[in-house]
């Protein structure tokens, strides 16, 4: 199977995916561009990772309140999973101090949540992305932000010096999310109100499409609702992107 690439236009940017375990990809740009419908803030390339378990679900149970009413945050597999650096890079910005808010799957809760999206962004990028980190990527001189953390959980200040898969923070369900996720984006500049968002490829990770079938991917970006984790270990052909089986 071909692996699909970032639109032309732009150089990706190469990252590691910035968790352990495995997690389910949403609105990923492989699928659609501008990935989240619109390149407001810098989001034409993000991409939003969901932690999930053995049988691919985000919550270990239901209950009545998953369909009619909100659910804690807590509940959710995501909250509190260690966020890691996706590159080495200097840290040029963080912003903590956003609450985390109840997780909605009830489609009634969606509605009501949905029709406020707009005083959201209205209130500026802090409402949006919550608490957040955005790196600096050397080579490239990109911006690379990882935003709804954990309340209070950032570990890290600008101007500090990281390493790829040093914790950065923890996952939480700050700004616009509907349950615990971590959203990734690459952008051009610093400023989340003028960036552009930048293409992005991961390297070296375990995926699994929707028909179960898995593969190494060595350099890619993964597809809308597979499952991903990162592969260890050497790669023997750094040009190949794999192969499904």
């Amino acid at each position: 199977m071909r692996r699909r690439h970032p639109s032309p236009g732009s150089e990706p940017v190469e990252l590691f995916l910035p968790f352990t375990g495995a997690w389910k990809v949403q609105n990923s740009p492989a699928n659609r561009v501008p990935s989240h419908g619109t390149d407001l803030f810098g989001t034409r390339y993000a991409i939003d990772f969901t932690a999930v378990d053995t049988r691919g679900r985000t919550a270990s149970s239901r209950s009545l309140r998953s369909v009619l009413a909100t659910e804690p945050a807590e509940l959710f597999l995501a909250y509190g999973q260690e966020v890691t650096a996706p590159c080495p890079g200097t840290v040029r910005a963080t912003h903590d101090g956003e609450v985390d808010h109840a997780a909605r799957r009830s489609q009634l809760n969606l509605i009501g949540y949905m029709l406020g999206q707009p005083a959201r962004i209205r209130q500026g990028p802090d409402a949006v992305a919550g608490n957040h980190v955005i790196l600096e990527e050397p080579q490239s001189g990109r911006f690379i932000a990882m935003v709804h953390l954990l309340n209070g959980s950032i570990l890290v200040r600008p101007g500090q010096q990281v390493a790829a898969g040093q914790v950065l923070a923890r996952c939480g369900n700050s700004g616009n999310s509907t349950q615990p996720h971590l959203h990734l984006q690459a952008m051009d500049s610093l400023d989340l109100r003028r960036a552009r968002g930048v293409p992005i490829v991961f390297r070296d990770f375990h995926e699994q499409i929707r028909s179960g079938e898995t593969a190494v991917i060595r350099r890619g970006v993964p597809a809308n609702a597979s499952v991903v984790q990162p592969a260890r270990g050497p790669d023997p052909d750094p040009g190949r992107s794999g192969r499904y089986r």
